[in-house]
């Protein structure tokens, strides 16, 4: 069977998701979950584009051993530079370069005839690879563009030391039979074509990612790029689990396998789910909620007679498990700790006994602890800014009735170490309580998406809120988890508040170092 290598820009492309804001810290976790779970490749993401960009990077290029990290440039020096130094300290490394090779991108994006095109792009493969390190060359909307022009600067760009050649469907445009068709005449018309890597890109704008990435694959493609959950730009992706679930379960069909560890893809997709704030379709492939749920009286039925009547995964297979009722009040700091590495965290002594102290608080409150509870104590925990924060909620009181106009009462310390409070009024008992911190913060704020969730079941489960706001014009998102709904959405509402305050300190601390 042919190997086919996973490269997962979750990172990168999938961070490009309207409303998504990674910290480094939720980068960092992901990552490490994305080696657990794998992949071949990892887009870490694009460092030119922010300073912030550029230290996550830099730090998951540090951190993770296994696993090729790649950073994505333009076609130009600065950007090169900037990923190299991002990237430089990994143990196995990549720079993606890219730049668009469609006529309606040449001419009215770069305003470059294809002839500059070409030339450009021999220059930067040969200064990217003159850095010691793979080079990764994409052709931006290939899916549109010449097939003959493509060929002639897939054939320079090889000679030029790419080692591995990208074709993305970049606006997602293509078909399974027009996409495959381009993989085969790039294989029978680029002479040198054996000596690298042929990788897809394909985005889901008509709902063809997953289609078009096994026709890329049917037809010479040996690398398949794409995201957990299938988040991206746009319609996003194509979703990473469903290509490895598919090649695993018709290999009867298919003559390819990956190396993902497939009992890792529910763990990896609640994480990036949580930190992302992308909630997971019920009916979505592989992980949605209903993935593995049996409604229909019939399909119950032949269910309990023989499984695979109508479930043709077992939700084993991908790390679903049926009973992880774990922990009570009554277990002891061993067995938390013993728990939380089956979970494949790992904590230092001092969150430790910070991630025990919650699990003990949730006992006194919640009877049956279970892992989807544990897992969002310990990614809280995990990616905590607590102390980098410029706003902390100390308490908060909100009144409401039938007949009365919903009132709530606000105790913050502010960045000065000052308590300050007050109360306002709003229409729902959510908009009173962020009327007042509105009052209590100084920066214009504008709430563009409150989504809440529960981890679990139960009248006593877990609440999770995630907010997407503007702060003087910087989109941001923040999340935050309690059990009560209106503790939650507070929490999730200064998380953001202070994720703007963390990039702008780190912003000023920048521009005075440059100085």
């Amino acid at each position: 069977m042919t190997q086919i290598k996973i490269f997962d820009t979750t990172l990168r492309d999938g961070e490009q998701s309207p409303g998504v804001n990674l910290n480094q810290l939720e980068k960092l976790e992901i990552a490490k979950q994305l080696e657990r779970l794998g992949i071949d490749i990892m887009e870490a993401g694009f460092p030119a584009s922010s300073q912030g960009d550029f230290d996550a990077v830099k730090k998951i290029a540090e951190t993770v051993e296994n696993v090729t990290i790649t950073a994505l440039a333009r076609a130009n020096r600065k950007d090169i530079d900037r990923a190299w130094e991002a990237i430089k300290d990994a143990k196995k490394k990549r720079i993606h370069v890219f730049i668009a090779t469609s006529p309606i991108h040449m001419e009215y994006k770069l305003k470059k005839t294809p002839e500059e095109v070409m030339a450009t792009s021999v220059e930067m493969v040969q200064y990217a690879k003159a850095k010691g390190t793979d080079v990764e060359w994409s052709a931006e909307d290939a899916s549109r563009s010449e097939l003959p022009f493509l060929a002639e600067i897939i054939e320079k760009v090889i000679d030029a030391g790419a080692t591995v050649i990208n074709l993305p469907d970049t606006v997602g445009y293509t078909t399974p039979k027009e996409y495959g068709e381009m993989f085969r005449y790039i294989k029978a018309n680029v002479p040198n074509i054996e000596k690298v890597d042929l990788s897809c890109h394909c985005h889901d704008d008509l709902g063809m990612a997953i289609a078009n990435s096994i026709a890329a694959m049917q037809n010479g493609a040996t690398q398949i790029e794409g995201t957990i959950n299938g988040i991206g730009e746009r319609a996003g992706n194509a979703s990473l689990e469903e290509i490895a679930v598919a090649l695993k379960i018709r290999e009867d069909f298919y003559p390819y396998h990956t190396n993902m560890v497939l009992n890792e893809i529910k763990r990896t997709s609640d994480l990036v789910s949580k930190f992302t704030g992308m909630i997971v379709p019920g009916n979505k492939a592989i992980v949605g909620r209903n993935a593995f749920a049996h409604e229909s009286g019939i399909h119950q039925d032949g269910v309990l007679k023989h499984a695979q009547t109508y479930e043709i995964i077992t939700p084993e297979l991908v790390g679903i498990q049926s009973n992880n009722l774990v922990l009570g009040k009554h277990s002891g700091r061993h067995a938390f700790k013993d728990k939380i590495e089956q979970l494949g965290f790992e904590l230092t002594e001092e969150k430790l006994t910070e991630a025990f102290q919650a699990f003990k608080l949730l006992t006194d409150r919640k009877k049956e602890v279970t892992d989807d509870d544990l897992f969002v104590i310990l990614t809280d925990i995990q990616t905590d800014i607590q102390n980098r924060k410029r706003y902390e909620l100390l308490s908060f009181q909100v009144q409401y009735g039938s007949h009365n106009l919903p009132t709530a009462t606000v105790l913050i310390r502010d960045p000065n170490g000052n308590e300050i409070e007050t109360a306002k009024t709003g229409q729902g008992s959510v908009e009173a309580l962020y009327n007042t911190i509105d009052a209590l913060i100084k920066e214009s704020i504008q709430l563009t998406d409150f989504t809440l969730s529960s981890i679990g079941k139960g009248t006593d489960a877990l609440a999770e809120v995630h907010v997407s706001m503007k702060i003087d014009d910087v989109f941001v998102s923040g999340r935050g988890t309690a059990q009560d709904v209106l503790a939650a959405a507070a929490n999730a509402y200064l998380n953001a508040i202070n994720r703007i305050f963390i990039l702008k300190k780190h912003k000023a601390s920048v521009v005075d170092s440059s100085s």
